[in-house]
């Protein structure tokens, strides 16, 4: 059958259905980068505290680790065995300045950290790591305050120091155990 201005019907809902088709399928291919780009740079505020949380954890991580290394510097040496109380007093009061330090280093970014010592982890850690062995002389390992010591050559070694850290943000709240401190070899 044919219309007025001399198409087929038939011809022309074929020609119009296969436009329709190809206009579907141009929409539809400009559509793949934009979702492809919407999954990989999509943010989440949830993510990214997280992410910030473990940074700030990392960050606390080697600033115990420094403290713990300079708290213990001047004990090195200074400290019989007999005396270790005193080598675990000087630590504790140069950690507990420090550590007030690092706590409130994140505040104007509206990040609290808490820092408190962990005598069970340090105790764990010492059973664990303390060096000995037949090749070695060092004695036995004590912790005091979550501070690992050990006596090698009638001297006091500060090994370790055991922490509970909290990181809390406004969404978001980390809790990890750590062990800082000197290399026990």
């Amino acid at each position: 059958m044919s219309r007025r201005d001399g198409t087929d019907e038939a011809t022309g809902d074929t020609d119009r259905a296969q436009l329709v088709l190809v206009a579907a399928a141009v929409v539809a291919v400009a559509l793949v980068p934009m979702v492809l780009a919407y999954l990989q740079l999509g943010y989440h505020a949830d993510v990214a505290a997280t992410a910030d949380h473990g940074r700030v954890g990392a960050d606390t991580e080697r600033a115990l680790d420094r403290a713990v290394h300079n708290a213990s510097r001047p004990v090195a040496g200074e400290y019989g065995w007999s005396a270790r109380d005193g080598a675990v007093d000087v630590v504790d009061r140069r950690l507990r300045a420090t550590t007030k330090r690092i706590e409130r280093a994140r505040l104007d970014e509206g990040v609290a950290v808490r820092i408190r010592r962990n005598d069970s982890a340090a105790a764990a850690w010492a059973a664990r790591e303390c060096p000995r062995g037949p090749d070695r002389r060092f004695g036995p390992c004590e912790t005091d305050r979550a501070v690992v010591v050990q006596e090698r050559a009638d001297e006091t070694a500060v090994l370790a120091v055991a922490f509970d850290v909290t990181v809390t943000g406004e969404r978001s709240t980390t809790r990890l155990t750590l062990v800082a401190g000197r290399n026990p070899a």
